[in-house]
């Protein structure tokens, strides 16, 4: 992933990337694409599930659209969906499956522009595979680490599947070895895998448990290290992380996100842990949701990639599982979460293990069941926030059950799901011993109306319309040409402002109008309405309905015969005005209205001698 150090990828390198990778071949390393005619392919939607496909990709147009869900976009906005990526994260995936640097506007954290990403992946992995092969070496060291990972119930199945390898005691052992696979020493400082020292480059990791850690991607970012010798031998810190580089960045890094992805999308759920080996234990005791922060707090950063996984837009679309130790220290961390929460638009919860054990100890001491049934447990992280601060008082005095009541009241009042307040109401006045409608009206004067900015507006519905009426169809193929063969839609200005009579339709004409030259890509960015940008992919990609070329003759002709359909709808409601009107006492206004009505009768005549008919 890139820093904000790293700054804003330049636009010409953009437009590069988007307009060299083949949108076919990328999206066909995720689904099986089988040929549809008119240049277009088809395949199951990996965004939904449905049996027949109606998930269409056009590589002339370089767009995709789904037909079943309305999914759609360029190759970027497929990486995006498909991977929940960022746009800068899509960008540089594509341009590192390409091999080509790319480059940053802006002064960045020395990091410079021009830095091949690919070349640090590849660096960072073939760390990884030296680490790992050391861990199974025949020495009194790597036995060391190898009993550290066994005693805590990890065979050597579970380190190969987590990666987990051994930085040997040694100054330059890795150094000499990726040297000699070719990678500079520039390389390799830059990806935080050596350092300098008083005779040149060392390694960064010596004689320490390595877990190799994974962007949302797999691709190999950086490490997290556990010495395994004593405070006496070994002065440094007992976990040692990468330091940040163009390609790690830890507020945005999850340890385990990159094996979890999959599950926490089709559960809606995720579990955040404290370590490497509770995430290890937690996948392994079948939690497979789980992911721990690498060497940071959990922060908003976190929140953002956990919302790409959890939720689509800001609807409520799963869980989100904090699990802390039942001591002073986890309380804290787990009220330090209650602040983020409200960054979260879903549902959060707290695991509490009593006795103080992480979920790698609890596995340890009582099984694969114990850790599933410590998140089972799970209570609602608002219940927990109420419940610690009740504890500060004595509620068996009058005055501590008014204090406790002050405290938690503005804290049930900001709840966001509404809906539970009426409940959580009733359990908080159990709690404190006190009736329903005391609590209430305390949680009412306490509650904070929103700004007007954050409340939610609910759009009118639509009329329904049918879409498969011909004169729809026909002003849907006039926006297909002019988005899919925008040179051959010459007679677009011409065009009548009443053209359109699908909402949709002349919304997406309003807004092609608003721009200086049309340019999808723009027209994408700045369309304000989900239904136009998934309306505009889907026309990018559904062919024109003719069998033959498809010609300026053609297009003059569908032109024509839409213009002709929207003067005849002009023509009847000036047909209906005249009626109104008395033509003795609005002389001068009848006349006017005729007279226009005598040209459009003549326009309608030129457009329909130009015209071909129905759509065929």
């Amino acid at each position: 992933m890139a820093t904000p150090g790293s700054g804003r990828i330049r636009d010409e390198d953009v437009t590069y990337v988007r307009e060299s990778s083949q949108i076919d071949d990328v999206v066909g390393d995720y689904v099986a694409l089988k040929g549809a005619g008119s240049g277009a392919k088809k395949g199951l939607c990996p965004f939904h599930d449905e049996k027949s496909p109606s998930f269409t990709v056009t590589a002339s147009k370089g767009y995709f659209h789904c037909f079943g869900c309305g999914v759609g976009g360029d190759v970027i906005a497929f990486l995006m969906k498909i991977d929940h990526l960022t746009f800068m994260e899509a960008v540089e995936k594509l341009a590192d499956r390409m091999n080509y640097t790319l480059h940053y506007d802006g002064v960045g954290s020395g990091t410079g522009s021009g830095i091949n990403r690919s070349r640090l992946f590849a660096a960072n992995l073939a760390a990884a595979k030296f680490y790992q092969e050391n861990l199974n070496q025949i020495s009194p060291t790597a036995q060391i680490g190898r009993e550290f990972l066994q005693k805590r119930g990890f065979d050597k199945a579970a380190a190969e599947h987590f990666g987990v390898g051994y930085a040997p005691d040694e100054w330059d052992g890795l150094y000499k070895n990726l040297k000699a696979n070719g990678f500079t020493d520039t390389e390799l400082s830059t990806a935080g895998l050596t350092k300098e020292g008083t005779k040149g480059p060392i390694d960064r990791y010596r004689n320490r448990l390595v877990w190799p850690i994974r962007n949302i991607s797999g691709d190999y970012v950086g490490f997290g290290a556990r010495k395994l010798a004593s405070d006496e031998v070994d002065q440094g810190p007992k976990y040692l992380n990468t330091s940040e580089t163009p390609i790690y960045k830890k507020s945005q890094i999850l340890y385990g996100l990159d094996l979890a992805k999959k599950e926490i999308a089709k559960k809606r759920q995720v579990v955040i842990v404290e370590g490497y080996t509770d995430v290890m234990a937690a996948h392994l005791a079948g939690v497979t949701t789980a992911v721990a922060t690498c060497g940071t707090a959990f922060g908003e950063d976190h929140i953002k990639v956990i919302r790409q996984l959890l939720m689509d837009d800001d609807s409520f679309r799963g869980e989100v599982i904090f699990t802390f130790d039942g001591d002073a220290a986890g309380q804290k961390a787990a009220m330090k979460a209650f602040e983020l929460d409200q960054k979260f638009v879903t549902q959060t919860f707290v695991a509490v293990e009593p006795t103080g054990k992480d979920p790698c100890e609890l596995r340890m001491e009582s099984g694969d069941a114990a850790v599933r049934d410590l998140i089972a447990r799970r209570i609602p992280l608002f219940e927990f926030a109420m419940r610690t601060q009740i504890a500060k008082y004595d509620v068996a005095t009058a005055e501590g059950r008014v204090s406790a009541l002050n405290v938690v009241a503005p804290i049930l009042a900001n709840i966001k799901d509404k809906s539970l307040r009426p409940e959580y109401i009733k359990l908080l006045a159990g709690w404190l011993g006190l009736d329903v409608e005391t609590v209430a009206a305390k949680v009412k004067t306490s509650g904070s109306k929103a700004p007007v900015s954050d409340q939610t507006t609910v759009e009118k519905p639509r009329e329904e319309v049918n879409l498969r009426d011909p004169i729809l169809m026909l002003e849907r193929e006039v926006l297909k040409i002019k988005l899919q063969y925008p040179d051959l839609a010459t007679d677009w200005a011409n065009l009548e402002s009443n053209a359109f009579s699908y909402w949709a339709y002349h919304q997406l004409r309003t807004e092609i109008d608003a721009l200086a030259k049309l340019d999808i890509q723009e027209l994408l960015a700045k369309s304000q309405s989900e239904d136009v940008k998934s309306l505009i992919t889907e026309l990018m990609v559904e062919p024109i309905r003719i069998d033959r070329e498809i010609s300026e003759r053609y297009t003059i002709s569908i032109f024509a015969r839409l213009r002709e359909v929207a003067i005849t709808r002009s023509i009847t409601e000036l047909k209906s005005t005249l009626q109104r009107l008395n033509p003795v006492e609005n002389e001068a206004k009848y006349q006017e209205i005729f007279a226009e009505l005598v040209r459009l009768e003549a326009a309608k005549r030129v457009q329909r001698e130009l015209s071909v008919g129905e759509l065929g």
